[in-house]
C-alpha cells in the first residue's frame, strides 16, 4: 500500500473520539488517509508512545512529520476537501495559537465529557 497522505492516531476507547473520527471518515477524501486506533496497542513509531497518543490528538504526514493538538487538527482538515480552507486558516498564526489554546482548554474537560458521552451513548451489550 502506498504511504498515506496522513496517518491519524485516535483514542478508540473514547466515545467522543470515536464519534468525531466516524464523522471525518465519512467525508470525501478520507479514504486516502490511514486511521489508527491507538487504544488497540498498535506500534506508533519511535517518536510517539501510546500514552502520549492517548493524551493528545496526533497525525503524521507522508514525510513523517508528527503534529499534535491544534496543529494536528488543522493538518487533518487540510487533507479533507470540504475542510481545506478552515485547515489553512487555522494553521496560520495567530489563528493556530488560538486553536491550540482552545484544544488545551478542552483537554481537562475531556474525562468528564467522556463519562457524559458514555451515559448518553451507551455501548451495545455484546451477547455470546
Amino acid at each position: 500500500m502506498p504511504t498515506p497522505e496522513l496517518t491519524i492516531y485516535y483514542d478508540g476507547s473514547c466515545p467522543l473520539c470515536r464519534r468525531e473520527i466516524a464523522f471525518y471518515r465519512r467525508l470525501r477524501g478520507a479514504e486516502r488517509l490511514q486511521w489508527l486506533d491507538v487504544s488497540l496497542g498498535t506500534d506508533l513509531g519511535d517518536d510517539l508512545s501510546c500514552e502520549a497518543a492517548m493524551r493528545r490528538f496526533h497525525v503524521r504526514d507522508a514525510q513523517g512529520r508528527l503534529l499534535s493538538g491544534g496543529a494536528a487538527f488543522a493538518r487533518l482538515w487540510r487533507a479533507l476537501p470540504g475542510w481545506r480552507l478552515a485547515g489553512w486558516l487555522l494553521a496560520w498564526p495567530p489563528m493556530s495559537w488560538l486553536l491550540e489554546w482552545a484544544y488545551r482548554a478542552f483537554l481537562p474537560l475531556r474525562p468528564r465529557l467522556q463519562r457524559l458521552a458514555r451515559h448518553l451513548w451507551p455501548e451495545p451489550e455484546v451477547r455470546a
